[in-house]
């Protein structure tokens, strides 16, 4: 397979071949923000793409939001989209990021990421998040006849990746995504699991 890197990424956004990409909030994540009292949480939007939810989070009362991609090429555009916020763009490596969050939306960066990377991708969901931060987002609930990514999955291969960093309060089917979606997405929302260090030693 080919290595799913910054040129990689690069390539594709600058050939405009984000055919994922619904050109609007994911409705699960609207609804899901449209209920958060505490406007002063510290977000990250992972793999952030054409970040409709990272807009609708600023223009919501939230102000502390990062968005993070590999391509330098979506950043770039982000940033001149997004004059005038206070919405930071970062060029860099997920897996190599480092800082403190208490809510990490998940909305179409696991389905691009190398399948051998998802336990990693877990455990530093898990190492990003403070102390009870949660890890709310969208996942595919399908696989893909053509190679990936975007990458498939289901609830069960999900569950076992997981379990093991998080508390599960929601883990089901969405009732209320995007019609072109329909059936195909299960909804997550996570909390940090406590003391994970102390028991895996």
């Amino acid at each position: 397979m080919q290595a799913l890197d910054k040129a990689y990424w690069n390539a594709r956004y600058e050939r405009g071949e984000t055919e994922w990409d619904m050109g609007t909030v994911s409705p699960p994540l609207r609804d899901y923000i449209d209920q958060l009292p505490n406007k002063n949480l510290r977000i990250l939007i992972p793999g952030g793409g054409n970040s409709y939810e990272a807009r609708y989070l600023w223009d919501n009362g939230f102000r502390d939001i990062t968005v993070l991609d590999i391509s330098s090429v979506a950043v770039e555009r982000l940033k001149r989209e997004h004059q005038g916020t206070g919405i930071k763009f970062e060029v860099g490596d997920f897996f190599e990021h480092e800082a403190e969050y208490d809510l990490i939306i998940e909305q179409t960066f696991l389905c691009a990421l190398d399948p051998a990377l998802r336990q990693a991708y877990a455990r530093h969901m898990y190492d990003l998040l403070w102390e009870e931060g949660r890890l709310v987002g969208v996942l595919f609930n399908r696989e893909f006849e053509q190679p990936g990514p975007p990458f498939g999955g289901g609830i069960k291969v999900y569950r076992r990746m997981f379990e093991p960093y998080f508390n599960f309060k929601t883990f089901a089917p969405c009732y209320n995504s995007h019609p072109a979606r329909q059936g195909k997405e299960v909804f997550i929302n996570f909390r940090k699991l406590d003391g994970l260090a102390r028991r895996r030693n």
